[in-house]
């Protein structure tokens, strides 16, 4: 993790386990399988033309922009 222009980054190649990670500032769990937007909402999905490169969320208990990274490496 590391803190960049006010966001947080997380990259997903440095995540073990099933996806799930903690907001690196309050530590509420965000889990890819929630989809309800009750933990965090999704600000902006950024692409690099058909690939996911970037996913920007918003924690809702904090409200701390956190860029999930890492995505391209995953496949």
């Amino acid at each position: 993790m590391v803190q960049k222009n006010r966001s947080l980054t997380i990259d997903l190649m440095k995540v073990h386990g099933d996806g799930r990670i903690n907001c690196p500032k309050c530590g509420l769990e965000i889990s890819p399988e929630d989809t309800s937007e009750e933990n965090y909402v999704v600000l902006e999905p950024i692409m690099k033309g058909d690939v996911l490169e970037k996913l920007v969320l918003q924690c809702n208990k904090c409200r701390s922009v956190i860029e999930l990274v890492g995505f391209n490496q995953q496949q």
